[in-house]
């Protein structure tokens, strides 16, 4: 997520008489434990982008200006993958985050296979191996 250096993110829940909902509450706390969440509810306000990037909230903040092209830039980097790359992580590193580690690895080990027979894969080794070939004849 690439943040503007004037984004705010507000958690105005409780302010409102409201709990956290849509997902808030077990996103954030995953992200930076329970104390850490809670202090962000109860205290109510905002959380300026500086501060989002230190929780790890987002990944990137930028300069107002230069907000359209570096969401730009991470979709274009998005888009250059091969499609199931994309589609076969995400939902991995979703469950990954409730799973031990003995599983995440098991369910690594059953998709990984699949990526090994792809076009795409095939094509990037290809590649890799031109370019160290290319490297080694210098």
């Amino acid at each position: 997520m690439v943040a503007s250096d004037r984004a705010q993110l507000v958690l105005a829940f409780g302010r409102i008489g409201l709990v956290p909902e849509v997902g808030t509450n077990w996103a954030l706390t995953r992200r930076v434990g329970h104390r850490k969440a809670f202090e962000l509810f109860v205290r109510g306000g905002t959380v300026a982008a500086d501060e989002a990037l230190a929780l790890g909230l987002v990944n990137q903040v930028v300069r107002h200006e230069g907000l359209l092209d570096a969401a730009l830039a991470w979709c274009d980097r998005i888009a250059r993958l091969p499609e199931h790359v994309v589609s076969m992580t995400k939902p991995l590193m979703r469950a990954a985050a409730d799973m031990s580690w003995q599983h995440a690895i098991l369910a690594e080990e059953f998709a990984e296979p699949m990526t090994f027979t792809t076009a795409a894969h095939r094509r990037a080794v290809d590649a890799l191996l031109a370019k160290t070939e290319r490297a080694v004849e210098q």
